[in-house]
């Protein structure tokens, strides 16, 4: 583990490190993750010849924990990846990304599209599909946990319940197969929303870009077409995010290849680590990226 500083705070940084021939791959998680979720990946990166690094995002894990929620406004995330890659001593990465990590992903390529030299986002739509379909379909009571993560103090106590229990069955409840997650990698998630301070660090990343409005900020920005090539992998059974989000990413992304898991839930690269590898694997190669039914 790495201590990394970047954008003027600590980041703990899992790498792997292989040749560093292809540069850097930056694997960015989601909540109520870790850097700890991309364990099935980072082997298979430096392999490749990339320095792969999956930080704790700000909040997370071991890294440092800003206590203001504005601290977690998509402008300061956006600069995190900024810092990260040149802390690597890197002008642009291939960014991994899985749900929050894949929110940031996307805006990362919008804004700041000179860092991005590959992008591979996992089960988190292009923020212009996702804003269509929560006010036109049926994402509004998928999404309904986020209205509950906007009331001060009412997450906190929710998940800190029965030994922060929810935070283990948010994996095992989604998972099409539980089995996935053995009893150290659910212990390892309780144990680090369990910190002091984690779960309003975490909720900090929903309460500022919704009631913060940094959502709406991003969003009177526009929508700019992402040039770096870009793979958008999908498990079919997540409940969280509905498939339709999926639909239209093309007309935000010049160069696309998305890739449907059938079964496999929100947390694909966790789940279906050999599918989802041999998926990446391939694109990264510049091979023909097989459908899930093929690996």
């Amino acid at each position: 583990m790495l201590d990394v500083h970047a954008n003027g705070i600590r980041f703990a940084v899992t790498e792997a490190r292989g040749s560093g021939e292809r540069g850097l791959a930056l694997c960015l998680h989601g909540w109520p993750e870790l850097g700890y979720s991309w364990r099935h990946q980072l082997p298979m990166l430096a392999e490749l010849g990339y320095r792969a690094w999956a930080p704790d995002l700000r909040g997370f894990g071991r890294s440092e924990r800003p206590t203001r929620t504005r601290d977690y406004a998509m402008e300061i995330l956006i600069e995190d990846v900024a810092g990260l890659v040149e802390a690597a001593g890197e002008e642009r990465a291939t960014i991994l990304s899985h749900d929050w990590g894949g929110l940031i992903a996307w805006h990362v390529a919008m804004r700041r599209p000179e860092l991005v030299e590959r992008l591979v986002v996992m089960n988190l739509p292009h923020p212009a599909c996702l804003m269509r379909e929560v006010r036109h379909g049926d994402q509004a009571r998928r999404s309904f946990y986020v209205a509950l993560f906007q009331i001060p103090g009412l997450a906190e106590r929710m998940l800190a319940e029965d030994g922060y229990r929810r935070i283990e069955n948010a994996f095992t409840s989604m998972a099409v197969d539980p089995t996935r997650f053995t009893e150290d990698d659910l212990r390892i998630y309780r144990e680090a929303a369990a910190s002091p301070g984690a779960i309003t660090a975490h909720m900090s990343y929903y309460r500022d870009f919704v009631r913060g409005g940094g959502g709406r900020r991003q969003a009177k920005l526009g929508f700019p077409v992402i040039e770096a090539p870009t793979l958008l992998v999908w498990g079919e059974q997540d409940t969280a995010l509905g498939k339709a989000t999926t639909i239209g990413t093309g007309d935000y992304v010049a160069d696309l290849t998305v890739r449907y898991l059938p079964h496999a839930s929100h947390w694909v690269q966790q789940e279906a680590p050999e599918t989802v590898n041999a998926m990446v694997r391939a694109w990264l190669l510049d091979h023909p990226v097989p459908q899930a039914w093929e690996v």
